[in-house]
Order: C-alpha cells, then structure tokens, then sequence
C-alpha cells in the first residue's frame, strides 16, 4: 500500500476486501472496521433485491442493521464508517439515499497515458496504447469511488484517440477485465466512443440515418455488452473542437443521439451527449459569434426530441468551466429531456492543482439555482492521475470526496 497515499480511507484496513461482490465487499469492510476498534460492535445484513441503492441503517447500542440491495448495502456500510470515524452518534434508523441514479466520473485519459487537463501525473490504467496498471491501485481506486458512491467510471477521453476506438473492439477482453476489478465496489464502466467509428470499420458513411450505420451500432452494442453485461453506455462529444458528428450529414443532434440509443436500449444501456459545441476556429474579435449562447442556439430547439435512453450532458456554465459563470440556460430550458450536471474537478482554470481551490461552495450556488428534479445524473472531469497522493497536491482529493457527497 505504499506506493499511494490512502487519502479519506485511512481509518480502514489497509487490507482490501475480497473482492467478489458489493455485499461481501460491505460486510468485509464493516467486520474489518469494527476488529480495528475493538468495542463488541456488529453488523447484520438484511440484504434485499432493491436496486435503487437505497439503504436504511439501524442501531440498538452498539448491534447495527443494514437494509437494501447490495450497492445500497455497500453504500451503507461506508456511511456508517463514516458517522463512526467521524465520533458521530448515529440516529436510530436512517436512510442513505443517492440523489442520482448515474454519478460519473469521467476520465479525460489517452491511451499513451497523457491525461488531456490532467494535472497529477499519467493515466491510472493506460500505457503506450493499452492497459496497464497496479491492480492493488485499481481496486482500491474501487474503495475510493464506492465510499463516496460515485458508480460509473468513463475510462477515456471525450476526444477520442487511436487507438481507443479498439477498446469496443479488439482491446474489449481488457475492458472487460478491468470492469471485474471494479464491478464489486459498484462501479460500472463507460466508454467514450467515436461517432464516425463506422467510416474506420467498413461503411460508407457514419450518417446516423444510414441503415448499414445503425446496424454496425447495433453490433458494437451486442458485444460491448456480452463481454460487459453491466456496462453503462457511451459518451459521446460531437460537433465541437474537431470531433465527427451528425451535423456532417445534415442531421440533429437529436437524430444522432437517438440513433445510437436504439443500439444501446435492448440493454438498457445510456447515451450520454455532450452539449458542449461551438466554432472552435473563430474569431474572438468577431462580435456577432457569441460562444457561451452556442450550446443553447442547438440544443433548445430539439427539447423533447431526446429518446428516454439519451442524456444531455451539459457543463454548468455556458462557457467553459469558468472560475466564475451564471448557470447554463440549458439546465433551466431543457423541461423535456433527460439532463445530466457536468462539473469539472480538474482544475483547468482553478490553478490546475497546485493552487489550493475548494469547490463545494461553488457547488453550493449551483444548487440553489438549479431545479433538483431537471436533473437525471451529474458528472465530473476527473482529476485523478498516478501521483502518489492521486490528484497531485493532496488538498485537490477533497475536490473529489466532496464531489460524491455533492
């Protein structure tokens, strides 16, 4: 354990868990948390097949009872580390409840181990165009997430590079094997995808319209989720800064989100759309483009056009995650569609993590400006990377623990 620092989890074991499912990884880590502190303190599960997470906590003296499915078990068992970790008095029975049904993380990191925005060192899991890691690393990265009930993981990044477009096909065995080490904290994997993926791999075209492109779709789709029957889905970033996209066709956004979400729905599999689009070659002198209103003049217009299996993902100010910025009207205007909360931990413009910056006050702001039920699921730009205390300088960590409290 001494090649990283174990950050928030320091009162835990430094053995890890066996790692076989979130239920025996919850009471593991309860049966090891209570021999560490010796007070006669146990736990009984009452396990359910709840799948919302949820899980209600109950005590008599010091005999604690855990209620609900096995995240939901797995969860509570790191909330009630916590209470007790922090010399907190538990309530008699309390519920812990996840706001969002997806809390992702997504990992902006190439597969030659340069993490695009990345300010603490190489990628976690990516060398010279595979995978490669400590797997003590990863699992306890597992540890990391489940404690503080982030449950996806994005792998790479939003531009996509070669070779990752392999990682749906001939790299998919080690993105299965890497979902493994993760799947018994709870967290599922999701994989950026190219749009014009189908151009590399013999169509004509990638118009999301084409018969022969929505069923190259649909078998990406049936062995992605073979190999990974819990996989999350796709993100996608089209349109913007270079990167392929329906609008080459002459055709919505929505036409090709809603393309790729019949591929991914027999699986009850998401597309997650990144509405961050502008014209990355003009003029900052030109006064008639006004960037920030760029997401908005797209978007809006195709509100209610969205399949239920597609997520606007949008970034919380219409900028570009500004130290300061409004709220995007797009998180007030889309009434009609599925919307996701997008946050940056990496700290771009916030002394990309050498500066100290704490950002649940600014989280803060955005929610008491935010509608709670326009949201469907919140996502971050990760700031992990392979330095020793994960996120570079070690103050940048709280960015991500207060992200899965957030």
């Amino acid at each position: 354990m001494d090649s990283f620092d174990r950050l928030w989890l320091k009162t835990l074991s430094e053995e890890l868990p066996p790692c076989d499912a979130p239920e025996a990884v919850a009471r593991e880590e309860l049966r090891m948390f209570f021999a560490g502190r010796n007070r006669g303190e146990a736990c009984e599960f009452n396990l359910t097949d709840d799948p919302s997470e949820t899980c209600t906590i109950s005590h008599h003296g010091s005999r604690y009872v855990l209620t609900g499915g096995p995240r939901g078990a797995l969860y509570g068992a790191y909330e009630l580390i916590q209470a007790l970790s922090l010399g907190r008095t538990p309530d008699a029975e309390w519920t812990v409840r996840p706001a969002y049904a997806l809390r992702m993380l997504n990992a902006w990191d190439n597969m030659d181990g340069v993490i695009e925005r990345g300010y603490a060192g190489q990628s976690l899991w990516f060398r010279n165009g595979r995978f490669a890691y400590e797997k003590d690393r990863i699992l306890f990265l597992g540890r990391l997430l489940a404690s503080v009930h982030i449950n996806v993981l994005c792998v790479n990044n939003v531009n996509v590079h070669a070779p990752a477009q392999a990682l749906l096909t001939d790299m998919l065995p080690d993105l299965a094997a890497f979902a493994d080490l993760l799947r018994p904290f709870g967290v599922r994997l999701m994989a950026s995808a190219d749009f014009s993926m189908p151009l590399q791999l013999g169509c004509d075209t990638a118009d999301p319209l084409d018969p022969d492109v929505q069923a190259f779709w649909a078998r990406t789709a049936a062995r992605v989720w073979t190999a990974i029957p819990d996989f999350a889905g796709f993100l996608i970033k089209a349109d913007s800064e270079h990167r392929p996209g329906p609008n080459a066709y002459g055709r919505s956004h929505a036409e090709g989100a809603n393309m790729l979400a019949a591929a991914v729905a027999p699986y009850q599999g998401v597309i997650v759309w990144r509405a961050f689009v502008y014209d990355c070659m003009q003029d900052w002198r030109d006064q008639s483009v006004d960037r920030p209103c760029a997401a908005y003049r797209l978007y809006q217009p195709q509100d209610g056009r969205f399949d239920d299996h597609v997520i606007l993902q949008i970034k919380h100010g219409p900028f570009d995650f500004q130290v300061r910025e409004p709220l995007s009207p797009l998180l007030l205007s889309m009434r009609h569609t599925r919307l996701a909360l997008e946050l940056q931990l990496a700290q771009e413009y916030t002394g990309q993590q050498i500066d100290l910056y704490a950002m649940p006050p600014m989280w803060e702001e955005l929610r008491r400006d935010l509608p709670q039920n326009n949201i469907a699921a919140v996502a971050a730009v990760s700031n992990l990377g392979d330095s020793y205390f994960w996120t570079g300088h070690p103050f940048a960590a709280l960015n991500l623990y207060a992200y899965g409290r957030f």
